[in-house]
């Protein structure tokens, strides 16, 4: 067994949105060794919401700043003596970036190439006796499966949505940085995830938010695409498991052999949810809308995870009716955090969305 790498101090980048924050919730108790800094810039799905566990941590820094601000991310590298950055700043919503590509080309690519050229610079200095880079994307820039198959980490990259082709940059630079200057850099490519502080512009926090509150269930298309959903704290423990054993150089593929179709999703959320707020089973589901689909919608999603599971032995935890349960009632008991962080800007953006779908 390779030895592993146990960082004193990790950059995490993103740290207050969906699934930086359960990661940094997890991790830092889980490593009590460990420093973290989390440089977020708190754009609209950013949320210190999600970190009132570990706000007043004494091995906890939050940086207000911009992945792409070279200057800020290089003081930080050096007087915080980094020795693992791992990356999970990006814009992440298909549909805004079919709506606003430019937005996600200035984060995900010249952003991560803005850490990656300080962190470089950093490690190749020599003064600290350690470093790795993590890069956390997605199954997306595979592209699209047919009805059979799973994506490997052999597959080559298709990415169909200006997100994901924005992702698949960020990776390629990545890939490049380690070809070219030797750079122990990583990557892990994860399915869908869930689980709390997810901001309901995502499918299933969406669901639970329009069920509570009586507004229409909007279903893309037929609602036959397929989807594997992962939850967020097995990612949060790959994530760790990558960096602490994974090989620089080499892409680790995340998912939780869980594939579901959307409108399947959808009627399991609604049918759940009648059962905790005592109305007959079936009820939201007269709520569900078809909507027209979205431009270049991927069919079909799922992950080949057995390279983590044989070389780390990460396999992930919890079954699907675990943690479905586990987060439709973590809404239900947080729903002045939905309310807070469903400004009058995201409702702005679900009016433009869905009115004329």
């Amino acid at each position: 067994m390779r030895d592993q790498f146990i960082p004193r101090t990790v950059l995490v980048t993103g740290g207050a949105g969906f699934i930086g924050a359960n990661f940094i919730n997890y991790f830092l108790p889980a490593n009590p060794g460990c420093r973290v800094i989390n440089l977020d810039l708190l754009t609209y799905a950013g949320n210190l919401k999600n970190l009132t566990a570990v706000e007043n941590h004494p091995a906890y820094r939050f940086v207000h700043g911009d992945i792409g601000d070279a200057s800020l991310v290089g003081r930080l590298l050096v007087e915080e003596r980094i020795e693992a950055v791992v990356n999970f700043a990006a814009e992440s919503h298909v549909d805004r970036s079919i709506s606003g590509p430019e937005l996600f080309v200035r984060t995900n690519v010249l952003g991560t190439q803005v850490l990656l050229e300080e962190s470089r610079r950093h490690w190749s200095t020599g003064t600290i006796e350690q470093f790795r880079y993590l890069q956390v994307s997605t199954d997306e820039v595979y592209g699209s499966l047919g009805a059979n198959g799973f994506f490997t980490e052999e597959t080559p990259l298709a990415a169909n949505s200006p997100y994901s082709a924005s992702k698949a940059g960020a990776d390629l630079l990545v890939r490049a940085y380690h070809e070219t200057y030797g750079f122990p850099a990583l990557i892990t490519r994860c399915s869908n995830n869930y689980g709390p502080y997810q901001f309901p512009e995502k499918l299933i926090p969406l669901m639970i938010h329009n069920v509570l509150t009586g507004r229409p269930l909007p279903v893309y298309g037929d609602g036959k695409n397929v989807r594997d959903w992962l939850h967020v704290k097995d990612h949060s423990q790959a994530i760790e498991t990558v960096l602490k054993g994974g090989r620089p150089g080499q892409v680790y593929n995340i998912g939780g052999n869980n594939e579901w179709q959307n409108i399947a999703i959808v009627q399991l959320v609604c049918d759940l949810l009648d059962e905790r707020l005592g109305r007959p089973v079936g009820e939201s589901r007269k709520l569900v809308t078809f909507v027209a689909d979205r431009p270049g919608h991927d069919r079909r999603y799922a992950i080949d995870a057995g390279k983590i599971h044989r070389e780390l032995g990460w396999a992930p935890a919890y079954t699907f009716e675990r943690g479905i349960a586990e987060t439709i009632d973590w809404y239900l008991a947080n729903q002045e955090w939905v309310a807070a962080v469903t400004s009058g800007a995201y409702r702005e953006y679900y009016v433009r969305q869905y009115a004329d779908r």
